[in-house]
């Protein structure tokens, strides 16, 4: 079916050696503050962190735009960076788009359609061209029927680009938004940490998604800490499974 142009990526879980294996599923699921920091400051420390399951074809793109546009300049680096996350944020933004990159079956002359689109909203209101070396990069995806991978890439590329310029890069996941004092605590714990030293420079920003259920999930680098609630459900169901 042709592409009207209408208005149209990564947790390895690491479960907590210091939530106990007993589960209450009643209304106080959710760890207190003060667990979760007890739990973090643990879990960070300890050398068992999760690393996330990053596709290995993303990995392979992400590599080879953040080298083409690094070899241009750090100015171009930073072009392209810009016009992948405007891009990342249109396919999330527009169903028809995120569709799109998520259709194999599409035709030459629709995925030539449907880039030329998302080209199109990613220039913003200055209406700025996409450079080359992001076009490049669509059109490889696009001719290798990989369009689906794009936000694997761009995740990929930020974190290249991130560790270039010794950043440090903290997703907490929650179901709700954490309250301050919580979130105070947490980028306490954080700046201790080996890693955070290590960087330059550390930002932390708090994802909400209500399927976590309750407790947190932090994503730094390529790795994972996972203290919700979720993960100890699925851990219970995975032990009746085996018990059954």
């Amino acid at each position: 079916m042709p592409f009207d142009g209408g208005a149209a990526g990564l947790s390895f879980s690491f479960q907590s050696p210091h939530f106990p294996d007993t589960y209450n599923l009643g209304e106080n699921t959710s760890p207190t503050p003060t667990m979760l920091c007890s739990s973090f400051r643990s879990a960070s420390a300890s050398l068992g962190l999760g690393r996330r399951a990053v596709s290995t074809i993303a990995q392979k793109y992400s590599k080879a735009v953040y080298s083409a546009a690094l070899s241009k300049s750090p100015q171009t680096l930073t072009k392209v960076q810009s016009e992948l996350n405007a891009i990342s944020n249109v396919i999330k933004e527009v169903p028809d788009l995120k569709a799109f990159v998520s259709n194999p079956t599409l035709s030459s002359k629709d995925r030539s359609a449907g880039l030329a689109v998302i080209y199109s909203r990613a220039e913003g209101p200055k209406k700025e061209p996409v450079s080359d070396i992001t076009k490049n990069l669509f059109g490889v995806l696009s001719e290798n029927g990989r369009l689906g991978e794009t936000q694997g890439v761009i995740e990929g590329f930020n974190e290249l680009v991130a560790k270039y310029k010794g950043e440090l890069e903290v997703v907490v996941t929650s179901a709700t938004p954490l309250p301050k004092d919580l979130s105070s605590r947490l980028e306490t714990i954080l700046k201790q940490s080996q890693t955070a030293q290590q960087a330059k420079s550390l930002k932390i920003s708090n994802k909400v998604n209500p399927s976590v259920l309750g407790g947190i999930v932090v994503d730094f680098g390529d790795k994972s800490i996972d203290l919700s609630v979720s993960s100890r459900v699925n851990k219970l169901n995975n032990i009746l499974q085996q018990s059954v």
